[in-house]
């Protein structure tokens, strides 16, 4: 699936462009940052994760409300900033959007049995976020 194929499916919305939506969705992705080193501090670590995720969620939507987009698919979102931002962002740190969003699911909705969230996990997911957030602002 693409940009293109995202919009058709409902899945990403053309809006007008947002600069205030931008910055306030950027200053949810710090919130949720500072909320995940809390919870990692105090041995959280699937909510850790799942707030590292939620700040690099709320960057990546900074990007789509400045470009007049937003998201109806957390999915979408993803394939929305490796589409237009995967030559202005390190992969590593869109990669690693999606395997901590399908992670975050999994934390939230998953029924099966599943590995627990180890420490060093919690680290990286919050290292990446940071990295994420700081590549974002350059770009904001």
């Amino acid at each position: 699936m693409n940009v293109e194929e995202c919009i058709q499916e409902g899945l990403l919305l053309q809006v007008k462009p947002d600069k205030a939506k931008a910055r306030r969705s950027l200053d949810s992705a710090k919130h949720k940052l500072e909320r995940a080193k809390g919870l990692f501090q105090k041995k959280f670590f699937e909510e850790a994760t799942v707030a590292a995720y939620t700040s690099m969620f709320h960057a990546a939507r900074a990007l789509l409300f400045k470009d007049g987009h937003k998201e109806r698919s957390h999915y979408a979102l993803c394939i929305y900033v490796k589409e237009r931002y995967g030559t202005k962002i390190e992969m590593k740190y869109i990669h690693e959007l999606n395997t901590l969003r399908m992670q975050r699911h999994d934390i939230m909705y998953g029924l099966e049995e599943r590995p627990e969230i180890m420490e060093i996990e919690t680290e990286s997911a919050i290292s990446v976020a940071t990295g994420f957030l700081g590549a974002v602002k350059k770009l904001l």
